[in-house]
């Protein structure tokens, strides 16, 4: 699928005609003006080329947290569906005065792999899924004559770019979007400019106050991010920092990535492991894990650290005897629980603790108010 592809089929998005039958199967707010001519625009995106809609979607559904927190940012109601909902962190909004989500009717699309009878049952308006996820991930299963059928039969087209991670092999003959290029463009598409300008001058500022936190390179400590399965796991998928959306904050930061600086390959890449016996050759100021972001600090603390501290090798570790075991981060990372998760990051690093953006800022753009 390449830039450049045309997307006759899906010019036109049907407008449920009664609202029982629209509110059912999903409908688009037609973006009428006064003098009840129809608001159509365009929005360009790759893999998916230009896309043209006849109103702003109402249903939606997101591939990952990351979209289903632009939606949020955007001022959109949360979307019908998540590939994971339980990647999506929704407590992260506990920062943000008056901002909550209830995602307890979201739909999870993956279950062991995901059948085309969910997204017709969902009935989008809008899939914010890169068609190439399915496509690449499930080749046997999924086909573009398979993403085309359901966007003719829901109305919905598929709308979205793998921004998280660039280990993926399929990704290649497309360019991946930084965060806020993605923002950018889901913002067009909801006719959000305003607020998405918004979110980014405030981006800017708070990109600044990172920046003057970090400290001079010498300084700075060596992290290993890995995938801690479980409270008590004995070995650990790694991560090597990379140009997904899902490392940045720790980019920003300038940290020292410590597997970087050895033959350890990115899980991505080899599903490979490592042990604490490997971690205890590399020995990382810095351990971050995910995988345990529904956890609490405390409840992070209590399990998974107190079995690294009676572990008789990973109580050896540097960062275990310094008390430098933390969460870290999600997957799926959109404006809002960037900027959470980025503050969160300084504080665990630099031991950082003033305020790196303005929460109350953060809210207004969310409601409302430019």
């Amino acid at each position: 699928m390449t830039d450049g592809r045309s997307s006759t089929r899906r010019d036109v998005l049907q407008v449920g005609a009664a609202a029982g039958i629209a509110a059912a199967a999903g409908c688009l707010s037609t973006g009428e003006s006064d003098d009840d001519t129809e608001v159509t625009h365009t929005v360009t995106m790759p893999p998916v080329g230009e896309v043209e809609f006849t109103g702003v979607p109402e249903v939606w559904a997101a591939n990952n947290g990351s979209w289903a927190d632009m939606g949020i940012a955007l001022g959109q109601d949360p979307p019908r569906s998540a590939w994971l909902p339980s990647r999506y962190h929704t407590q992260y909004y506990d920062e943000i005065p008056g901002l909550s989500v209830d995602k307890s009717d979201m739909v999870r699309l993956s279950d062991d792999g995901v059948s085309a009878e969910k997204f017709h049952e969902i009935g989008a308006d809008l899939h914010v899924i890169d068609p190439n996820f399915l496509t690449g991930r499930w080749s046997d299963s999924w086909s573009m004559e398979d993403i085309e059928e359901i966007e003719e039969t829901t109305g919905g087209p598929f709308f979205g770019n793998s921004i998280f991670s660039t280990g993926y092999g399929w990704h290649e003959s497309y360019p991946y979007l930084s965060l806020y290029e993605a923002f950018e463009k889901l913002s067009e598409v909801f006719q959000e400019q305003e607020r998405y300008e918004a979110f980014a001058e405030h981006h800017e500022q708070f990109q600044s106050n990172v920046a003057d936190v970090v400290p001079p390179e010498g300084e700075r400590p060596a992290v290993a991010i890995m995938w801690a399965a479980g409270n008590d796991p004995d070995a650990f998928s790694p991560y090597l920092i990379g140009e997904g959306t899902s490392f940045k904050q720790w980019r920003d930061l300038e940290v020292r990535d410590a597997f970087a600086e050895t033959n350890v390959r990115d899980f991505h890449e080899t599903r490979g492991q490592v042990d604490y016996e490997t971690l205890l050759e590399i020995d990382p100021d810095v351990l971050l894990f995910r995988g345990h972001e529904t956890q609490t600090e405390e409840e992070f603390q209590n399990t998974l650290v107190a079995n690294m501290e009676a572990n008789d090798t990973a109580q050896k570790l540097t960062a275990v005897q310094n008390g430098d075991v933390y969460r870290g981060g999600p997957l799926y990372q959109g404006p809002i629980t960037n900027m959470v998760v980025t503050e969160r990051a300084a504080g665990q690093l630099y031991d950082v603790e003033d305020e790196l953006y303005d929460r109350e800022r953060v809210a207004e753009i969310v409601a409302g108010d430019f």
